[in-house]
Order: structure tokens, then C-alpha cells, then sequence
């Protein structure tokens, strides 16, 4: 079960421009909690609680430093008190829906590789898991086949603008030919796992221009010496 309290500032300003702060946080009934910061509808930072400290998402091209744009917002003590009232919020919740099944969105996934493809060269593929509902699913990965667990990570959960989640999975491999990797979602929400298969493809360089050319220069050298032979005996 999920339950999510937001505290919007809509009125900040910055660089002259209205901008919205959201400031989202997640609740679970198995006690997890998790909390981040939305800038515009983008995640700027989350909260790891464990280290108790803010990690900040921005990428680097678009801001050195986010933590001295966002100071006045970036309060570890809010976070804090959302902690402590997710078990609140979730019995609360759970009282007033009367234990009713929530709503659950099935999961759309899609599997492809980070970079071109190239035989023998390291590369990621990418399991991408979008538009799902509760934000808890479970995602495996084979190759020919077989399970796979090394070189395998997986990110947070990220918020959509309607309310679903999605989340990445990636695999660290170097391709072959014949080989074939699949990437498999179970969620709530399924009534049998999803899986997603992808086969490498790779570019074969033809040689035919390279070959037509060689031997378009070898006849015409052949035909010179000719010219040249019938010439002397004259």
C-alpha cells in the first residue's frame, strides 16, 4: 500500500520566472518511507534517510551547484516530520477507504540498448518500466535463456504528472551474435509477467564497392600496358 502528501509553493521566483516547488512524500505500509523535491514537475533531489542528507538529481550541465539554488527549500527537518507522520497517514488511509482494493495500473515496458551496437564491445541495455501503479514491481532479466543477476541494477521509483510511477532497469553486456536477452515485469497489477526479448543486430560492412573497384583499376592497368606493348612494336 501507498500513500503520498505533497506541499506545493507555487509562488517561488526565481530568474524572474514563476516556478512550482513540490515537495512529495511517500509512504508505505510495510514502513518505508521515501521523500524528494519536484521542481516544475522534474525531480531536483531526493532524501536518502539512511546518511540523512539530500541527494540532488540535477544533472551537472544544467547547474553546478543545485544545493546553493535550492537552500532555503532543502530542510532535512521537514523531511523528517514526513517521516514520522507516514504511519499516521497510512492508518488513517486505511480506515477511511474501510480496506477497500485501490486502484492499480498495469506497467508498459520497453527494452533497448543504451548505445549502436557493436560485436564485442561493452554496452547496457536498458528495461524501461513506465505508467505502473502501486510503485512496487519486480523486475528480472535471462540471457539465452538462462537468469541473469551480474551487471544488473536498478533505479528508484519516479513519478509521473498522473499520479503512476516508472522506474529503469539495466543490464551491463557485451554482445554476440546469436544471443538473446529478455527482460521480464511482475507487478500487481499483471495477471502473468511481462516480457519484453531483444536480439542484437549487427551492421555487416559489404565489400562489394571496395571489390568492383579493384577490379575496374586492374583492367584498365591491363589495358595500358596493352596500348603501351602494341605501340613498341610499331
Amino acid at each position: 500500500r501507498y500513500e503520498s502528501f505533497t506541499d506545493t509553493h507555487s509562488s517561488l521566483f526565481l530568474s524572474l520566472f514563476a516556478h512550482e516547488v513540490v515537495f512529495v512524500v511517500a509512504c508505505f505500509d510495510n514502513g518505508q518511507t521515501e521523500a524528494q523535491i519536484e521542481f516544475d514537475a522534474q525531480e531536483i533531489l531526493y532524501v536518502d534517510f539512511e546518511r540523512q542528507e539530500f541527494v540532488y538529481t540535477v544533472p551537472k550541465f544544467v547547474m553546478l551547484d543545485p544545493s546553493k539554488m535550492f537552500v532555503d527549500i532543502s530542510d532535512y527537518d521537514d523531511a523528517k516530520r514526513g517521516k514520522r507522520l507516514c504511519s499516521a497517514v497510512v492508518t488513517y488511509c486505511t480506515a477511511a477507504e474501510k480496506n477497500l482494493p485501490e486502484e492499480k495500473d498495469p506497467p508498459e515496458s520497453i527494452l533497448y540498448p543504451a548505445e549502436d551496437v557493436q560485436l564485442g564491445v561493452e554496452n547496457k541495455l536498458i528495461c524501461f518500466v513506465n505508467h505502473f501503479y502501486p510503485p512496487s514491481i519486480n523486475v528480472s532479466w535471462t540471457k539465452n535463456g538462462d537468469p541473469v543477476s551480474e551487471g544488473v541494477s536498478l533505479s528508484r521509483y519516479f513519478p509521473n504528472s498522473d499520479g503512476t510511477f516508472h522506474q529503469f532497469s539495466t543490464l551491463t553486456f557485451t554482445p554476440s551474435e546469436g544471443d538473446v536477452y529478455s527482460c521480464t515485469v511482475e507487478h500487481s497489477a499483471l495477471e502473468t509477467p511481462k516480457t519484453s526479448i531483444w536480439e542484437p543486430e549487427f551492421r555487416r560492412q559489404s565489400h562489394g564497392p571496395d571489390v568492383c573497384c579493384a577490379v575496374g583499376l586492374t583492367l584498365g592497368l591491363l589495358g595500358v600496358a596493352a596500348g603501351t606493348f602494341l605501340i613498341c612494336i610499331v
